[in-house]
């Protein structure tokens, strides 16, 4: 979607559920001395100014993770990404993903990102030089890559659900990168609205991956009047202890009810 941009909602409680998550399951891939494939759908410009205009405006990042950055030990992968971020770039400086990837993966690992828009894929490129950004559908790209070399990793998607038909068509393609990755780690996030526009998304991809691990957490909106009250990651194939790590991190979300 040419319209959308993260920076009105970077570092809100929802990035904080998904990076948390992220940088786990990353950290627990690099432990070995094997090189792994990171894919991601989505990437948006990777570094966020949180003192920007638009961020400033939503109020989000400051019910997220200005209220959530002492949740973590300081040796948690996602505390690390988070430190390594602010002492390069500053206090007010957050990672998206793709430099979570970036800030967690080694030399001899890949990372192929997607992201259309001109602007945020723009300031992608400058963030991460080293990374293969397509300008190309996300979930086209995915298509046209998978399985990846080397055939270990994992694959982000997060698009924006601003294109309403997102919600049917997602099952369709998890499915098919399903088969066509048959030992790749495949991770979905969602919004969790007060419209329940998730659940029959929710309800087919159960029903196709009946051992994947769906993890939710719930709370209360940035400002009166917005519609996302929770955050939900589909994990296909989820590494060990990963169940573990987000049952912790619940506990932290449900202490905000």
């Amino acid at each position: 979607m040419l319209s959308y941009q993260h920076i009105y909602h970077a570092g809100n409680l929802a990035d904080v559920h998904k990076h948390c998550l992220l940088a786990w399951m990353l950290a627990y891939l690099t432990r070995k001395d094997k090189p792994v494939s990171y894919v991601e759908t989505h990437g948006g410009r990777a570094l966020y100014d949180l003192s920007a205009e638009e961020a400033v405006k939503t109020g989000e990042a400051a019910q997220g993770i200005a209220r959530a950055k002492d949740w973590f030990s300081t040796d948690h992968p996602y505390t690390k990404c988070l430190t390594q971020t602010t002492d390069l770039h500053g206090q007010n400086a957050y990672p998206g993903s793709p430099l979570i990837a970036a800030q967690t993966l080694r030399d001899t690992d890949s990372m192929t990102i997607a992201e259309l828009h001109p602007a945020e894929r723009n300031a992608l490129e400058l963030a991460l030089p080293t990374a293969k950004v397509h300008c190309a559908d996300g979930f086209a790209m995915a298509h046209s890559i998978l399985p990846p070399t080397p055939r270990r990793g994992l694959m982000l998607i997060d698009p924006s659900f601003e294109v309403k038909d997102d919600y049917q068509t997602i099952p369709g393609h998890i499915r098919k990168y399903a088969r066509a990755w048959n030992v790749g780690i495949i991770a979905l996030w969602y919004p969790i609205l007060t419209s329940n526009a998730h659940d029959n998304m929710l309800k087919s991809l159960v029903k196709d991956h009946p051992d994947a691990l769906r993890h939710e957490v719930r709370f209360l909106p940035a400002k009166p009047g917005h519609g996302m009250v929770g955050s939900g990651l589909f994990v296909i194939r989820p590494p060990f202890g990963l169940a573990e790590a987000a049952a912790i991190l619940k506990t932290h979300f449900d202490k905000l009810k």
